[in-house]
């Protein structure tokens, strides 16, 4: 990683920078204990897991992104994509249509495929989810983004992952939920992923916006109605019930196992909790890691909210030095902000 010293961006710079790295710090945060029941974090880290240390099911260096951040990043790159062939255009000579979602389907397969930073050639992911590995699966022998789901009873969180930069670079209701919607379904296209990731971009842009959290969490479920979607707005409403630090002491309720299943509407649920929690970006996502489970995306989906919220400075500098894909994301931060 660089040394040289960075200057401080802007406050809308900074919301945008603070969601896509507080993907990866919550990501590599939890990559540690992925897994890991609630009571056995407990023992170890009474105080919780305060640093980036790597290691984990999956031996990962400290700081390298999993598959939460590696995704984030395919759908990034399409975004960048899509907005140099934007740019080689001018009136005179007008763009082509430029197919977003199959460009963050064909990402996707690189990674899927080995063609990856930190990986070798041709290597299979260390750690992929069913869901994911069955659509990646099936796009790649039909070539159709549209129809290469995992079907209707596959509801991981595996798209809500890496979905974030729709809510940071489309602008436009509409435009955001159709492609929250498309992105997602290449892999999960059962309904509940499809609209957690509306509902998700939609508070990432009230955020982004200056909407106050609780604003934000209003807006998820405005859209989650809009979009007759109850399973979600009642996810959302949960996460506004939980109070995070008590389930990070004390344990979580029964509906939040201790061996999490990686099940989309109970990390949403968490995600809100994390974002409706007043304390520091550090202190809210030692908690999210703290409750076991799933631990590496449901810190991925919190860290991207709370950096959302708090911008990138709330991140700890400690933490950021260690991230696999820092200076990547904030060079395609400069390139889409100009």
């Amino acid at each position: 990683m660089s040394s040289q010293p960075r200057t401080t961006p802007n406050p809308a710079t900074s919301k945008v920078l603070g969601a896509l790295l507080g993907v990866h710090a919550g990501d590599s945060l939890g990559a540690t204990l992925e897994f890991k029941p609630w009571r056995m974090i407990r023992t170890k880290y009474p105080n919780g897991l305060r640093e980036i240390i790597g290691g984990g099911s999956f031996g990962w260096p400290a700081g390298h992104a999993t598959d939460d951040t590696d995704l984030t990043r395919a759908v990034l790159l399409a975004y960048l994509d899509r907005s140099a062939h934007a740019q080689t255009h001018t009136t005179a000579t007008p763009a082509q249509p430029f197919d977003l979602t199959r460009t963050a389907a064909d990402h996707c397969l690189s990674w899927y495929n080995g063609d990856w930073p930190g990986r070798t050639p041709g290597s299979s992911p260390r750690d992929i989810g069913g869901a994911t590995d069955t659509g990646l699966s099936n796009y790649e022998a039909s070539g159709n983004p549209l129809t290469s789901g995992a079907g209707p009873d596959s509801a991981g969180n595996g798209s809500l992952m890496r979905c974030v930069a729709t809510g940071l670079f489309t602008a436009g209701r509409e435009d955001r939920i159709k492609e929250s919607k498309a992105i997602s379904a290449i892999t999960h296209n059962d309904v509940r992923c499809t609209i957690s990731c509306a509902v998700y971009n939609e508070m990432v842009a009230a955020l982004l916006a200056g909407k106050t959290p609780a604003e934000a969490v209003q807006i998820g479920c405005e859209v989650a109605s809009e979009l007759d979607c109850p399973a979600v707005e009642a996810a959302l409403r949960r996460g506004e019930e939980v109070s995070l630090e008590q389930f990070a002491s004390e344990g979580p309720a029964s509906d939040f196992p201790d061996w999490s299943s990686g099940y989309v509407l109970q990390s949403l649920s968490l995600a809100v909790a994390a974002l409706l929690d007043a304390r520091s970006f550090e202190d809210v996502l030692v908690d999210v890691v703290r409750i076991g489970g799933d631990t590496d995306t449901n810190g991925a989906i919190a860290g991207g909210l709370l950096g959302a919220r708090e911008g990138v400075e709330g991140i700890p500098e400690r933490w950021l030095e260690k991230l696999q894909f820092r200076e990547e994301f904030e060079e395609g931060v400069r390139k889409m902000l100009g």
